[in-house]
């Protein structure tokens, strides 16, 4: 029996791998957060290859990837978003009119019709960290009869525990580590996949997440994650940071003037970094002219010991990602 329903659960996966290799292709193009999209009742109801993708959770890392998802042509019927507060459910609603917001895990599941709404083939488990054990454990009994994709973007959570809650050790659960920039489709996204993931269902969470990070990188081993989340899932933080240092220096410059400058110096750099065949130090020194101001700024910052600071900072982040699974994973 278990064996059967992967199966179907792949074969129902297996197309929007499809539906997403020309979607991602695009992503570039898109600057800002996904309109609305509307589609007509015909063209949904005659379209049976888009599985059916449940938001437990509607924030805004939710409402980025199904943005994302809606931006690049994804049917709305075939995306429902679980939303336990009315605020929250009464802005969804006005920004996005056709999306499904329901206010019950279970309803969301199902669909509000069961006889006419598909389940869900894959559940996103986007709520915080620190609710997502009685989230799970509700609606436990769903994930075991109906097997679907689960993934979870719940900062912090180890599989093992997921599992433990939902009382099952066969679901197909990946545990991804996006970061802050998905709110702008420039989003990195780190990813590890359960022993029960097939290939189709790794390629189908991949373009999920895809359709709001540029970059989407899978790991061997979980505690890899805690790495992923001390690099990009912090790592937006610490490059504000030096943006807000740079910008704050009264050296003449109005404070409009010193912001502007100093993010599209950023923006330009990450994007010569991102272009170029050259290596990070090779890029940096390009720059850095011999006694020219450029290396006077440099030797300062490595005289001040700005890589050991970063370092440890970065060290420190990957420590408390450690500590906090530790302790959202308590009984």
């Amino acid at each position: 029996t278990t064996t059967t329903t992967t199966t179907t659960t792949i074969t129902l996966l297996r197309p929007l791998t499809t539906l997403f290799r020309p979607l991602t292709t695009h992503l570039p193009r898109i600057r800002t957060m996904a309109p609305t999209v509307h589609q007509s009742t015909d063209a949904q109801s005659t379209d049976p290859h888009h599985p059916t993708i449940v938001f437990i959770g509607g924030g805004n890392m939710a409402e980025a990837i199904a943005g994302g998802l809606l931006a690049n042509g994804y049917p709305n019927h075939r995306i429902r978003v679980s939303e336990p507060l009315p605020e929250r459910i009464a802005y969804l609603h006005d920004r996005y009119p056709t999306l499904n917001v329901l206010a019950d895990n279970h309803v969301a599941l199902r669909g509000a019709n069961p006889e006419s709404s598909p389940a869900a083939d894959v559940v996103v488990l986007a709520v915080k960290p620190q609710i997502l054990r009685p989230v799970v454990t509700d609606i436990a009994p769903t994930l075991r009869a109906a097997n679907p994709l689960v993934i979870s973007i719940a900062a912090g959570i180890r599989t093992e525990d997921i599992l433990r809650w939902a009382g099952a050790k066969d679901v197909a659960l990946v545990r991804c580590m996006p970061n802050t920039p998905a709110l702008v489709l420039e989003g990195a996204a780190g990813l590890y996949a359960t022993a029960k993931v097939s290939e189709a269902q790794k390629e189908t969470a991949e373009r999920i997440l895809g359709a709001v990070s540029k970059k989407v990188a899978w790991v061997h081993k979980e505690e890899l994650l805690d790495a992923v989340t001390a690099v990009s899932g912090s790592g937006p933080a610490y490059f504000f940071l030096v943006m807000e240092a740079m910008a704050a220096l009264d050296l003449g410059l109005s404070p409009d003037v010193a912001k502007d400058l100093t993010i599209q110096t950023c923006l330009g750099a990450a994007k010569m970094a991102q272009t170029s065949p050259d290596d990070l130090a090779t890029l940096r020194r390009k720059v850095t002219s011999p006694k020219g101001t450029t290396e006077a700024a440099i030797n300062t910052m490595e005289e001040g010991g700005v890589r050991r600071v970063i370092e440890a900072g970065v060290r420190a982040a990957d420590a408390r990602g450690k500590e906090l699974a530790d302790l959202f994973g308590k009984e």
